[in-house]
């Protein structure tokens, strides 16, 4: 999120670009368009086409109705019709047993009055009976259909859905073609830009001309001047070889003169003592004989002092080729191209800055990587360039005891400053500036490691190889030929090995291939899996140093995401072989922790039995999660913060966000070291995004710079002495939001003007604007 408080507005325009992209989508939006209308066309008149059909079969089911109506109707009518019969039928028999059987003739018309009742009863039934039978059918049909109406109903329904959907195409046809017309209107407009931009890139392709032309001239340049500067080093050498051959010519002349001392001593000697001429004859032959031993040892010294001069470390190779050949080396033994011995002994000679390897890289540098390799291992095969002279032997010299003090002196110093080295340090983190940065993390990790790589320490890091990573900063990176297989989850899973030069330090990159796509999702931290993924990275990291062979002086992981390191070191891979370092784990924030369920932690391979306890990693605040945090306070031998602040406030219940007991009970390996910057990297007399360069001498590029700021953001210029204040940073609770808000206002109503850069992942933080 960026805010530019000051009242003013910034212009936008459109580019050719963008607007030739935008006419290209809306034509392709209009004829995606129409061919939506086509269907809909075409799915319209299908469903008239059922609903004319369906519309049939209705008018023959209502006439169906109809008829069936009557019948049921004129079947009601006879029922009642026969229901009156059989009360009168009723009555008659009634008013014949009162009666009581008045004669023969009225017995008889009663019997025959009584079969045909019957007859006309049985008549009656029957058909009452055949239409309750139609009338049954009749109501099968009527409920099929009602059945048929309901479906005709929701076909209706979805004729008028289409209908709506239909007159809804019609009206965003009739918008997008509104807009067409004017995207038409617009391109008419754009014919002149076009060829103003075709104009333009013949001025640009004119300017690349022009610009490789002076591209070969600076490299001419370069050259004559790289060549410059070898014929400077020649003539320094000349000049210190003609320096040690005065002191030499000095010497010897000492020498001479002590020489003509000695012949008038022996002339003396001579005249005195005529009659000891055996004695002082033997004394001069062991007097030339100390003398030519003399110049034996000042000739063996001159050798030795030029191949001293040779085993001197390089300096005026830039840290990035050491980094590459170091690479190039692990690369090798990787592959399996050449042994472990061969590795180490070229890899000491790289932390060295030893010339011979300088020399034979530039010599192989144009050749197959075979013929590079036989150069690099015909080095390892040289006897070691240790001092041939004994140096019990200086002791027996037949010379003064101070010339065999000093030299002695000059030995030790030598063998003193040959065999000195500094510490292989190997940092484990999850972000790197600038390639991998998600805040102050990846700062940190890229200026430590430079600062210990110019102090003469072997510095390595290795990084998960993200998708989103920044690449175009990232020098001669390039996969190995070789897998690296790391257990999770109970199965062995294959990592590629990446390897390149970042801001001159040697990289390794750990590319998973794990059916989770750990690190290809878009982005750094954040997901629901962080736990496994970096858990997962720790190990591969810890096996990719038991593969190569490396012995460390120092593994320095960060943060919770290789937090995970410091136990897996000391339980799986210190048994294994990789046990020749100490653990430094460094916090630059107690608010990520790093918990989850204990069930998590056996992904990795660690044992949870023995880690889910209160002295190990079992989270303080929840006893059913495991904290990697603490973990690693827990296993490791040195634990650091940001600064000495922070580490008494995270000592206290409120700091500590649980973790204050460990720390407490942890506090002789617990220190606070204050972060610094990288000054190469900060430096305004160099920095080349500043409009204007500046120091602390000359001050005047700072007021250009203000002004520069001010013209991009809109800001008013009116006051050149009005406060301009800046805050760049992550908009989090523990950064203080809501002293910086307060400060805006502030600032605002000082008469000042404030520029905030930042970005949130809390969403209330987010959206202010």
């Amino acid at each position: 999120m960026s805010v530019v408080a000051d009242g003013g507005e910034e212009l936008s325009s459109f580019h050719l670009a963008d607007l030739i992209g935008m006419i290209r989508n809306a034509e392709k939006n209009i004829i995606l368009l129409n061919q939506a209308r086509v269907r809909a066309l075409e799915d319209l008149e299908m469903i008239l086409n059922d609903k004319h059909a369906l519309q049939a079969q209705i008018n023959v089911l209502e006439m169906r109705l109809a008829e069936t109506d009557t019948r049921v109707r004129v079947a009601a009518q006879e029922k009642i019709h026969v229901e009156l019969l059989e009360e009168e039928l009723q009555k008659l028999r009634s008013e014949l047993f009162t009666r009581g059987g008045t004669g023969g003739n009225m017995q008889d018309v009663h019997e025959e009055n009584r079969l045909s009742d019957r007859t006309s009863v049985h008549s009656f039934s029957e058909e009452l009976s055949s239409l309750k039978k139609a009338n049954i059918s009749l109501k099968d049909d009527l409920e099929a259909l009602k059945k048929e109406l309901s479906d005709v109903k929701g076909t209706d329904e979805r004729v008028l859905m289409q209908e709506k959907e239909r007159s809804s195409l019609e009206y965003a046809l009739k918008e997008l073609e509104i807009k067409f017309s004017a995207s038409q209107e617009d391109v008419s407009t754009l014919s002149n830009l076009k060829f103003e931009c075709k104009s333009l890139w013949e001025k640009v392709e004119h300017l690349q001309e022009l610009l490789d032309k002076a591209t070969k001239q600076a490299d001419q340049a370069i050259s004559v001047l790289q060549q410059n500067q070898e014929l400077r080093k020649k003539v320094d050498r000349l000049e210190e070889s003609l320096g040690e051959a005065n002191v030499y010519k000095s010497s010897s002349e000492e020498l001479q003169q002590y020489n003509e001392l000695m012949q008038q001593k022996i002339k003396l000697l001579e005249e005195r003592l005529q009659r000891s001429d055996e004695e002082i004859h033997s004394y001069v032959q062991l007097y030339q004989e100390s003398v030519k031993e003399f110049q034996d040892i000042l000739t063996s010294l001159k050798e030795e002092s030029k191949r001293r001069a040779q085993d001197e470390p390089v300096n005026d190779m830039p840290w990035e080729f050491w980094s590459r050949l170091l690479l190039m080396i692990d690369g090798w033994f990787l592959e399996r191209k050449i042994s472990t011995d061969d590795a180490s002994l070229l890899r000491e000679m790289v932390w060295k800055r030893d010339g011979h390897i300088c020399d034979a890289y530039m010599a192989c540098k144009e050749t197959n990587e075979r013929e590079a390799i036989a150069t690099f291992l015909r080095l390892t095969s040289l006897p070691k360039r240790y001092y041939a002279l004994n140096l019990r032997g200086i002791y027996c010299m037949r010379i003064t005891s101070a010339i065999a003090r000093i030299v002695m002196i000059f030995f030790n110093l030598s063998f003193l400053l040959i065999f000195s080295s500094g510490l292989h340090v190997i940092h484990i983190a999850a972000e790197m500036a600038p390639v991998a940065k998600v805040g102050g993390l990846g700062d940190v990790v890229t200026g430590l490691c430079k600062a210990l790589q110019k102090r003469g320490h072997l510095v390595e890091i290795v990084l998960p190889k993200y998708d989103c990573m920044e690449y175009e900063r990232i020098h001669d990176l390039r996969a190995l030929d070789v897998v690296i297989e790391s257990y999770f989850d109970g199965h062995l899973f294959k990592n590629k090995v990446w390897v390149g030069v970042v801001e001159g330090l040697p990289v390794y990159f750990i590319e998973p291939h794990h059916p989770g796509n750990f690190f290809w999702r878009g982005q750094l931290y954040g997901e629901q899996d962080d736990f496994k993924r970096f858990s997962f990275f720790s190990r591969a990291a810890l096996e990719l140093l038991l593969q190569t062979g490396k012995k460390p002086d120092i593994i320095h992981c960060h943060d919770w995401q290789t937090a995970f390191v410091a136990p897996l070191y000391w339980d799986l891979y210190a048994p294994k072989g990789l046990d020749s370092a100490r653990i430094c784990f460094t916090c630059h924030n107690f608010e990520y922790q790093g918990s989850a369920p204990t069930s998590q932690l056996a992904s990795c391979g660690l044992d949870v039995h023995q880690l889910n306890r209160p002295d190990r990693m079992q989270d303080n605040l929840s006893h059913d999660r495991v904290n990697a945090v603490k973990g690693a306070i827990v296993f490791s031998n040195i634990v650091t913060t940001v600064s000495p602040t922070y580490a008494q406030e995270v000592r206290t219940a409120e700091g500590g966000r649980g973790l204050h007991v460990t720390l407490n009970s942890h506090s002789k390996k617990f220190i606070g070291i204050l972060n610094g910057i990288d000054t190469d990297a900060w430096n305004p007399a160099t920095d080349t995004f500043l409009k204007v360069q500046y120091n602390a001498s000359d001050l005047q590029g700072k007021a250009e710079n203000k002004e520069a700021i001010r013209r991009h953001l809109g800001l008013s210029s009116a006051d050149v002495r009005q406060p301009l204040v800046g805050c760049i940073t992550r908009l989090v609770p523990q950064k203080g939001v809501h002293l910086i808000r307060h400060a805006i206002y502030r600032t605002m109503e000082l008469g000042g003007q404030f520029v905030l850069l930042g970005s949130s992942p809390v969403p209330h933080i987010q959206i202010i604007e």
